[in-house]
């Protein structure tokens, strides 16, 4: 198979037993258990292992994927999965994009995160756009250091207020396209089914497993 760059990438099966979620959000290690534990895997947050978090200070989503997932592979001694996910605003010129996790700040406050993004959509003026997109990238590493990538996209808007109180991060000021709720509205199960991180999966599903 090629990765998002075109280039072959090589492809390791992955074997059913304990794989290491290199996160620390709860919700987002709670929709990476739903989604693989039709395949035999058990999940273990990199929580619950007392593992650190690692400075995220690749340029991509990819980039930090990859260096989590590495981290925590090499320190668990597991196979390890990343998720480094984030909203594109178009007016924003992509951001919060990567950086989408700090602009909570250091309590993770996501209220404030959102406020952040409508603030800054309103600065642009009445004409800007309120187009949107969430990526994924998720990044699969062992021991050895063999890693492999895939990424996942949902396009949609942003709407204020936050509606819902499903989901986390954004997902209350994310509208996706074709629907008239936000993905904090809508049941998890919908949610799941068309999500960013449900597109990275289709692809590590379809070359793992």
């Amino acid at each position: 198979m090629t990765d998002n760059w075109g280039n072959e990438q090589s492809v390791r099966k992955l074997q059913p037993g304990k794989l290491v979620i290199a996160s620390h959000n709860a919700g987002k290690v709670r929709e990476i258990a739903e989604l693989l534990g039709p395949h035999g895997i058990e999940p273990v947050s990199a929580g619950s292992l007392g593992l650190p978090e690692p400075d995220e200070t690749g340029t991509t989503f990819i980039a930090n994927a990859e260096l989590k997932a590495l981290q925590a592979a090499d320190l668990s001694g597991l196979p390890a999965l990343a998720d480094d996910s984030g909203l594109c605003v178009e007016a924003l010129n992509g951001d919060p994009g990567i950086f989408s996790a700090r602009w909570a700040g250091p309590d993770k406050d996501f209220n404030l995160a959102m406020r952040l993004v409508w603030e800054a959509i309103a600065a642009k003026g009445p004409d800007a756009g309120h187009g949107a997109h969430f990526v994924c990238a998720l990044a699969l590493a062992w021991p050895d250091g063999h890693v492999e990538a895939f990424e996942g996209r949902v396009d949609g808007m942003i709407v204020w207020p936050p509606r819902g109180d499903k989901g986390f991060g954004y997902d209350p000021i994310f509208q996706p396209l074709g629907h008239d709720i936000s993905f904090a509205e809508m049941d998890p199960a919908k949610k799941h089914a068309m999500s960013h991180r449900a597109d990275a999966f289709r692809q590590l599903v379809a070359a793992s497993f």
